[in-house]
């Protein structure tokens, strides 16, 4: 029996990696371990650990890491105090495999006190391109990992390009995408729960009647414009008066200029059709997504889940640069009339197919046998 350790760090994290945590509680050969830890505890951004446990899974470990201030000095030492805790929860819990999620600053955290120890790292989502510190994480932590679990072919060939052994990297598409299918085949939504859910303040929002949804994180290589990016935003969604529910960005450097921009707005103008939002179950999140008739900002649902979904995306900014799209998705810069033309515009061409660029729905049960079957050896070697 292997004992596989997930460290989730983040709300979005959970989405990422849910049906993975079902395939490996389900799987004969592993047992589940389930660290939760850095924003992923915290209320402003959401307490996902209550939506974890709510779900059904056990954590065995709570790792509080976030450092206040939400910039880059704090990005930096909440890594530095997550590889402290972590590598004192690992000896702990002594697992045979750990698995860390995509490029956030918190899973550098996981690789790096999982290298050390000597542990087998899993790394999920390699390979992508994406900007700012966030690939220069994501790759470091590939250079860190003995198993690549990546969600496509260009992924796969990027990966196998850094030096890494063909045999190690396995094609199995994004756990996301499990989510999304899964939400959408149960065809159980309900107005009056999703309200019931949603909590937050601001306008109410007649989910029954056409609306949008915004997500907009700072991006930690602009972290000083945070506030100024969001307020062009704000004023482009403020005239275009539409239903909206907009959802409050995450831990990285720049968030505190976000949230400050979204508080000073709502104080000095009418939002009458804005309902601000910390944070919803996967599952109901991803089936409020499949009924919008757009997604605004630069999380990176839009290019993942919304391009599975065919929800039409308007991405903003440089946050998503360089990653693999589908058709559904418009570029734009931090330019409120932009903004507005692009919404527009997706509006009237509504939902587009779907496409399969991150997976069919069945990642989890892939990178929960590899997991079951990869050699457990820490040792690397470059092939050139």
């Amino acid at each position: 029996m292997r004992k596989v350790c997930v460290v989730i760090t983040a709300r979005p994290s959970y989405a990422r990696i849910r049906s993975l945590l079902h395939a490996v509680r389900n799987h004969p050969d592993l047992e589940l371990q389930l660290v939760v830890a850095a924003s992923a505890l915290l209320d402003r951004y959401g307490s996902a650990d209550k939506v974890i446990e709510d779900e059904g899974f056990n954590i065995d470990r709570r790792v509080y890491m976030i450092v206040e201030g939400e910039n880059c000095v704090t990005s930096a030492k909440s890594t530095g105090l997550g590889v402290t805790e972590l590598a004192t929860v690992f000896h702990d819990l002594s697992p045979d495999f750990i698995v860390t999620v995509a490029d956030r600053f918190e899973t550098m955290a996981t690789a790096i006190a999982a290298s050390y120890m000597h542990i087998p790292l899993v790394h999920v989502q390699g390979g992508e391109i994406t900007g700012s510190i966030d690939e220069k994480v994501r790759h470091a932590i590939t250079k860190l990992a003995d198993i690549h679990c990546v969600s496509g072919e260009q992924a796969a060939q990027r990966v196998i390009r850094m030096g890494e052994q063909s045999e190690r990297v396995f094609i199995t598409g994004c756990p996301s995408i499990d989510l999304a299918m899964e939400a959408c085949e149960r065809d159980d939504f309900s107005t009056a729960h999703a309200m019931q859910q949603l909590g937050g303040v601001g306008a109410s929002i007649d989910l029954d009647q056409p609306f949008i949804i915004v997500m907009q994180h700072p991006v930690t290589t602009e972290y000083t414009q945070a506030r100024t990016h969001v307020e062009k935003t704000l004023a482009a969604i403020h005239e275009y008066d539409i239903p909206t529910l907009w959802f409050w960005p995450n831990v990285d450097a720049g968030s505190d200029g976000t949230s400050e921009g979204i508080r000073a707005f709502r104080e000095n103008n009418a939002c009458n059709h804005i309902h601000f939002v910390k944070n919803l179950p996967p599952e109901n999140f991803i089936q409020l997504l499949n009924r919008a008739q757009c997604i605004v900002g630069n999380s990176s649902v839009g290019i993942r889940e919304s391009t599975f979904l065919g929800v039409p995306t308007v991405n903003i900014g440089s946050r998503q640069i360089g990653r693999d799209r589908g058709p559904n998705v418009v570029d734009v810069a931090y330019d409120s009339a932009a903004i507005k033309a692009a919404l527009k515009q997706q509006i009237q061409n509504g939902k587009y197919q779907p496409n399969y660029l991150y997976g069919n729905g069945q990642a989890g049960i892939r990178i929960a046998e590899v997991i079951a079957t990869a050699p457990t050896s820490t040792e690397k070697r470059l092939p050139y």
